[in-house]
């Protein structure tokens, strides 16, 4: 389960009250079988995107015992790298190995222009930081002489509980990013799109390495209800809303070929439900029944290698209420499904 701590303008919780509904909703995770919780970092959003994730992180560690707990992802160019390797580490220590860290290179506009950081650095930051944070978590003494960075005799204490080090994860879209962190070697965090999968195995082989040794986790909107306009009733503003924000973020950046068109004549709520052209993050939104989302996952895993289905349930302005009953019935219903494969 993802969960973004986002409260729009049609939401009706303050920013106390949704994030104490959805650390439960967390909790809940735990207790319904989830494998992970992950978190989403954006900044300078008028929803207030959660831009801290460590701290989340850990209120959430002290609540669970079991469940894991992923960053989908944390923008590192625009952190210290040596400080989020001494935080990630105590994420790990209070929830006694249970942290996954995804790191990507960020791409909204407005954040690098407030941080002050060029954009045409990122990529470079990204994956000096990421060294970074490794050898910071497993070596003793270390020196770094690097473009962004210069660090002399580095001994982090006290290190992670997971050894040789938590799991490194990175985002990647576009070609350059997934070549870069199969190159060195990371779990690849995905937007849905099967060819970014294509993409990532093949660079993995390239540079000598078994795809089988590594994961991917790939983002899907999902909501079931015993009935589907129910499922859609409680989602299709906040998909719509999604729809609208990363139409905007991503025609501002145009990373990619065909983002200046991205989220461009998005059917209105009410519409939206009966479209057949509506992607978010490259799929159609797993909505329905739960009959339907095992039909829309099996029709996925054919056409894609995929290890973490991450699902981000908890849309902007859902009822957290509606939202854990999705989630029950998604772990009474469809988990089990896939539990047997």
């Amino acid at each position: 389960m993802l969960f973004a701590f986002r409260r729009p303008d049609f939401g009706r919780d303050s920013f106390v009250d949704l994030y104490r509904k959805h650390l439960d909703l967390c909790v809940a995770a735990e207790e319904l079988g989830y494998d992970t919780v992950w978190l989403t970092e954006h900044h300078f959003v008028p929803d207030g995107y959660s831009p801290s994730l460590l701290p989340i992180a850990s209120a959430i560690a002290a609540r669970t015992r079991r469940i894991r707990i992923g960053t989908f992802v944390l923008l590192l160019p625009l952190h210290n790298p040596l400080r989020v390797a001494e935080d990630a580490a105590t994420v790990d220590i209070i929830s006694n190995g249970r942290l996954d860290l995804g790191l990507g290179q960020g791409y909204r506009v407005p954040e690098f222009t407030g941080f002050g950081v060029p954009r045409k650095e990122r990529g470079a930051r990204l994956e000096e930081g990421t060294e970074i944070i490794r050898r910071a978590w497993t070596e003793d003494g270390f020196s770094f002489d690097g473009r962004f960075n210069r660090l002399s005799n580095i001994t982090l204490v006290p290190k992670p509980v997971q050894q040789p080090h938590p799991p490194l994860w990175l985002a990647g879209r576009g070609p350059k990013s997934i070549a870069r962190l199969a190159r060195n070697g990371y779990h690849l965090c995905g937007t849905g799109g099967p060819d970014q999968q294509q993409m990532y195995d093949a660079a993995l082989k390239e540079h000598g390495k078994n795809p089988a040794d590594f994961k991917i986790a790939q983002l899907r909107n999902a909501f079931v209800a015993r009935h589907p306009q129910e499922a859609w009733d409680h989602s299709e503003r906040g998909l719509h809303y999604m729809l609208s924000c990363y139409g905007q973020w991503f025609r501002e950046a145009s990373d990619l070929p065909g983002d200046e068109l991205y989220g461009q004549n998005i059917p209105p709520v009410g519409e939206l439900r009966h479209s057949d052209t509506a992607r978010l993050f490259g799929e159609p939104p797993i909505v329905g029944t739960p009959a339907t989302a095992i039909e829309l996952i099996e029709d996925y895993l054919r056409r894609t290698r995929v290890t973490h289905l991450v699902l981000y349930m908890a849309v902007p302005g859902a009822d957290a209420a509606a939202v854990h009953e999705s989630m029950k019935l998604f772990a009474a219903e469809v988990i089990p499904h896939f539990r047997r494969r």
